[in-house]
């Protein structure tokens, strides 16, 4: 058996901006100060070695996130509350905490971090050691660890502050470390904070974080192929004429495998919820640049009965989700009046909610420091009592998509799994039918 891998903290220090930068209070959003976006977010992006690669890993991105600072310098600001208790960002300068360490072990010995995980995901996950004071740690809004391997490989494992950026901005400040550690003097894109931008409904309803649960949900990641996805496709478009997404694709089997996994009792009406860029809706008071990096998402929710989901074709479910991504400019014009009565951004422990995202469109997968772009990036989540569904960009040489699950308890695990990788029911009931015939007509004629 292999010695377990273990990681070696050698430094952790922060990281201030390499040049001057503006200073004081700046104000959030109302998206932006909403309860749920004052967690942490955490990922790990994992980089192969490159052949006659002299760089080194943590001294570039040190340096590229001190210049990139530069230009996002409100995260190296802290969170702080106004007189009123007001959440906002204070610039001082005060930095992004850093953390240099080193693997025990080549990074295929740890299967490149695929699901399972092989090695414990603090320890590649930037946790300051001692650990800070709860209230001071509390203020921080990123941190970074930049983990070296035995086989010249890293992982670069980031907890970011949700409030400062949705998945798109952090993106586009990751994109940025990138460019400039591959020489460029300052990001292609430049940042903008605007985050006047954003409605502030004055009756907006406000829901209470996700209580926890005593429900252990397990991780599981599914790769789907190229020909199991054009399969639904090919039947969407010869059932409606039109066409469908991937994810809608995806997003339909993996809310009706998990209603069929559960059983939930008849009558019970389950929900699907997913995020949905709305920077297109707000075109008008964005930037052009495209460089607003701030929260600027809706949440929307499809609801239906269980027992509505568990029948239905993958066609009829693509059809749900696509009339619920259909009520989009009018629902979030509602909120943004005040004139809604649900809060869409509620996020739930109910066991009926199955939370779902993109992460192909967000291009985590293309931030490239001078070795490529990760062959792994692994979403990760310590709510285990949240059903959530990630899809994640696969490996090169496993064509087709991957979702990161965590959304079923352990005895409904391999029901999940077993109707995700399956094909539709009607067509498995035909080809049994057609075999059954075949079985009759031989013995008849024998």
């Amino acid at each position: 058996m292999a010695p377990k891998a273990t990681v070696d903290r050698l430094s952790q220090t922060l990281v201030v901006p390499a040049g001057p930068t503006p200073t004081g209070p700046l104000r959030l959003s109302w998206l932006d100060r909403y309860p749920t976006q004052m967690a942490l977010m955490e990922v790990l992006d994992v980089y192969k070695p490159v052949r006659g690669m002299q760089k080194d890993p943590v001294k570039t991105i040190k340096h590229a996130v001190a210049e990139a600072l530069v230009h996002y310098f409100p995260y190296a600001g802290r969170l702080a509350k106004s007189m009123d208790g007001e959440v906002h960002v204070l610039c001082e300068g005060q930095g992004v905490w850093f953390i240099e360490a080193n693997a025990s072990c080549a990074l295929e010995d740890v299967d490149y971090l695929e699901y399972p995980l092989m090695m414990a995901k603090d320890e590649l996950l930037p946790y300051p050691r001692p650990r800070l004071d709860p209230f001071e740690e509390e203020k921080l809004i990123l941190l970074v660890q930049v983990t070296r391997f035995t086989c010249g490989g890293f992982v670069v494992g980031f907890r970011f502050r949700h409030a400062i950026a949705d998945g798109t901005g952090q993106r586009q400040f990751k994109t940025a470390i990138g460019e400039i550690a591959r020489g460029q003097d300052k990001p292609t894109i430049e940042a903008e904070w605007r985050r006047d931008a954003i409605p502030n409904p004055k009756n907006a309803p406000i829901s209470h974080l996700p209580k926890p649960t005593n429900t252990h949900l397990q991780c599981l990641a599914i790769d789907i192929s190229v020909d199991y996805i054009n399969h639904f496709k090919n039947q969407y478009m010869e059932q409606t004429g039109q066409r469908c997404t991937t994810f809608e694709v995806l997003i339909a089997k993996a809310w009706q495998s998990r209603c069929r996994a559960i059983n939930f009792a008849p009558g019970t009406v389950v929900n699907l919820s997913f995020s949905m860029n709305v920077r297109e809706l707000l075109h008008h008071k964005l930037p052009a640049s495209g460089g607003f990096y701030g929260n600027c998402y809706y949440i929307m929710r499809v609801s239906a009965d269980s027992e509505r989901v568990v029948n239905s074709s993958i066609v009829e479910i693509v059809e749900m989700i696509k009339d619920g991504k259909k009520r989009l400019p009018l629902e979030f014009a509602k909120w943004a009046k005040g004139e809604l009565k649900v809060d869409p951004y509620q996020i739930t422990s109910d066991y009926n909610t199955l939370l779902v995202s993109d992460w192909t469109r967000l291009g985590f997968a293309e931030v490239d420091y001078g070795w490529g772009p990760p062959t792994n990036v692994v979403p990760l989540t310590n709510l285990d009592y949240i059903a959530t569904c990630i899809r994640v960009k696969p490996w090169a040489h496993k064509p087709g998509a991957r979702l990161i699950t965590q959304c079923v308890t352990a005895e409904s695990v391999t029901a999940f799994h077993e109707g995700m990788v399956a094909l539709d029911t009607l067509q498995q009931k035909g080809i049994l039918a057609r075999l059954l015939l075949q079985e009759i007509l031989s013995f008849l004629l024998r």
